[in-house]
């Protein structure tokens, strides 16, 4: 069975992991000071922190941001649940707007069109293969004077400019669940720009305490728990380590498909040949019904022939909390388009170039060339 998704831990993190384990200081410890310091690296110096997922990492930035009830939130359509829920549960508002059919980033210009007196950020979230104008997005926020927080939990180790993503800007969230592409079971970060913008961090990641001079604790701000274990961070400074070959790996698995998969009529592939960009997942949209399938049906087609596969994602506007909200079906078609036909292969470090070969074969055998 080729898995949809599937980590790779190699012995020294294994062996890792049982040293922290054996010294007892299993939560916050000296090990997540030093997954940041090496984290901070990769993104220029600035500053970061980890947290225990990319959706606690964008809690807080929202409340980074002083963002609550009665504001506004832009964000995509085509995302995955955590944008839209964090916003809702901060108190605020989702204002949906739709993405481009390809690269699925955000569209910029129905962002403009959305922005209401109401509105304080933009929340684009970044797909893998090529990212949007980052440059035309971070001149809209500075024009109507917005934060902007970088769902980037699928791209690290993406480039814009020759810059990565989370070395500029303003916030960026990154997730380490076990399908992206570095792990530390459950984990994520946040990047942001200034020392004070990480002094808050540290509040509200860890229930909004500070030390008073008496060594006696104050809590400055009502706040929740999202403080990543030793235990993990031993498992991210390693998997960080390797990063550089995880993703080589993945954009040689991406480029195989590109080579191996059969042409089908009407089937949108991911952007190809775009420099610096990594790859966490390879997502075809397919018109099923022109091959005789349903998606469901595909799906398990594909399965019946030892092949995985997930769905990468559903419309946030079509979920019950965004109907709540008063959206509909129609309002946004490439998001719509993208729920209804996408289908995520495999694509993980543990894959071969054979392994690519034998997907694409199954996907030939299920979908005849017409």
């Amino acid at each position: 069975m080729i898995k949809f998704a599937q980590p790779q831990l190699d012995e020294d993190t294994i062996q890792a992991v049982a040293g922290v384990l054996r010294s007892n200081w299993l939560a916050t410890g000296p090990h997540v000071t030093a997954f940041e310091q090496a984290l901070s690296h990769s993104f220029g110096g600035r500053p970061t922190r980890v947290v225990t997922s990319a959706t606690g990492a964008i809690e807080i930035a929202l409340q980074v941001c002083g963002i609550g009830a009665g504001d506004e939130v832009i964000t995509s359509a085509q995302s995955f649940f955590s944008a839209m829920n964090m916003i809702v549960k901060v108190g605020a508002t989702p204002v949906f707007v739709d993405c481009d059919l390809h690269t699925r980033a955000i569209d910029l210009a129905q962002v403009e069109a959305a922005i209401t007196p109401r509105t304080r950020a933009i929340m684009p979230t970044h797909f893998p293969g090529a990212l949007g104008d980052l440059d035309a997005l971070y001149a809209l926020a500075r024009r109507h004077r917005l934060r902007v927080i970088e769902d980037a939990a699928l791209v690290q180790g993406s480039y814009w400019n020759e810059r990565p993503v989370g070395g500029f800007g303003d916030i960026a969230t990154f997730s380490f669940h076990p399908n992206k592409n570095m792990t530390s079971i459950e984990g994520g970060a946040i990047v942001v720009a200034s020392e004070d913008d990480a002094a808050l961090v540290d509040l509200l990641r860890f229930h909004g305490i500070r030390r008073l001079p008496d060594d006696t604790r104050d809590v400055a701000v009502a706040a929740g728990k999202f403080n990543m274990s030793d235990v993990s961070a031993i498992i991210g400074l390693h998997q960080l380590r390797q990063l550089p070959a995880f993703l080589a790996q993945r954009a040689a698995l991406a480029d195989r498909y590109f080579q191996q998969l059969p042409a089908l009529p009407g089937v949108v592939a991911p952007p190809r040949g775009v420099a610096r960009q990594s790859w966490n997942m390879f997502n075809l949209l397919i018109p099923y019904e022109r091959f005789g399938h349903t998606r469901q049906s595909f799906r398990a087609a594909l399965q019946d022939r030892g092949v995985g596969t997930g769905m990468s994602y559903e419309a946030c506007h079509q979920t019950s909390v965004g109907r709540g909200f008063g959206y509909t079906d129609g309002q946004f078609p490439h998001a719509e388009r993208i729920a209804r036909e996408t289908v995520t292969l495999p694509l993980h470090v543990a894959m071969t170039s054979a392994d690519v070969d034998l997907v694409c074969a199954a996907v030939a055998e299920v979908l005849p060339a017409q």
